[in-house]
């Protein structure tokens, strides 16, 4: 078999990536695709590659996904799935996913250099111009300042844009124009908790919003090895952010690269950057692998305690607590 049928998806820019997993899926007969989705450290590597190995007596092809890709970096991991990917099981196909830039090099230099795309966050005239087409398409007009709002309160990626968009058009007039007004009013409404979200609330400092995020996600069944991916991403990012910094470096091109380039997200990680030094960043990067461990270990121990437990001892590393 063949390394083709592996392929490395970087990057945060998640409305392209799923773009570029549709094409993937297109070349398969729908009745005959079984997908499987599986987050590293969730369950063992070896187990998942044991899964990939056995075959299926229902599809004729089966693609797997392993998301948070970033996250296998032991030795004995990542020689695994590099001698997997070196000779994969047939008739199935691999697609690692991760919202950082790169992963361990072991397993990249198996993917072929066709099949490893970064996919980066739009540039602001980018999404300034994907927003004004997505209300025009739908028959609807924009003010500059309403795309401002939009852009400011949705996450930076095309398919956040694409779902806040999709519910606004529901509340709005067609026969007005949309202003800035109209945008926070209406999305203030509709918008859902999200991890993201959550770290928004962290990077506020207000751990009463944190904690009433937190329990929102829980009561939506949002898995929280996902919640803890997700804030691990953006505890990396602020790490990022703090070293450019540090380092006097303050240009958009260099936050682009890390991923930090739309206003919420200046926002954001400005936010953050007032309650946590390098130290404390790293600490809650810690404390969120630390806990994201206990829960997975904790059996039937009520997890929205140890949630909590978390946002609290998060909270308490901002500087000045």
């Amino acid at each position: 078999m063949s390394r083709s049928q592996c392929w490395l998806f970087l990057g945060p820019e998640i409305g392209e990536k799923q773009s570029a997993i549709d094409e993937i899926r297109e070349k398969f007969p729908p009745q005959g695709l079984e997908e499987t989705v599986y987050y590293a450290g969730d369950i063992t590597l070896s187990a998942i590659i044991s899964n990939m190995m056995n075959g299926s007596l229902f599809a004729d092809n089966r693609l797997f996904f392993i998301k948070c890709a970033e996250n296998l970096k032991k030795k004995e991991e990542t020689e695994l799935l590099a001698s997997y990917i070196s000779s994969p099981a047939e008739d199935t196909y691999l697609i690692l996913i991760s919202e950082e830039t790169s992963i361990s090099r072991v397993i990249e230099k198996e993917i072929p250099a066709s099949n490893k795309r970064i996919f980066w966050e739009l540039f602001d005239n980018k999404k300034t111009q994907w927003v004004t087409s997505f209300f025009n398409r739908e028959g609807f007009r924009i003010s500059n300042e309403g795309v401002e709002t939009i852009l400011e309160l949705v996450e930076n990626n095309t398919a956040a844009l694409k779902q806040e968009c999709s519910r606004l058009i529901l509340f709005l007039d067609k026969n007005k124009e949309i202003s800035g007004e109209d945008a926070e009013k209406w999305l203030s409404h509709t918008r859902e908790e999200s991890p993201f979200t959550l770290f928004t609330r962290i990077a506020a400092g207000d751990l009463s919003r944190s904690l009433e995020s937190m329990r929102v996600l829980l009561a939506a069944k949002e898995s929280p090895v996902a919640i803890f991916a997700a804030l691990a991403s953006c505890f990396r990012k602020l790490i990022s952010y703090l070293a450019l910094k540090e380092a006097g470096i303050n240009g958009d091109f260099e936050f682009r690269k890390i991923g930090v380039s739309s206003p919420g997200a200046k926002r954001d990680y400005g936010a953050a950057a007032r309650l946590y030094n390098s130290y404390s960043a790293e600490s809650c990067l810690t404390l969120t692998i630390e806990y994201d461990l206990l829960l997975r270990a904790a059996g039937t121990f009520p997890e929205q305690i140890l949630m909590d437990q978390y946002l609290y001892k998060i909270h308490t590393l901002a500087k000045g607590t």
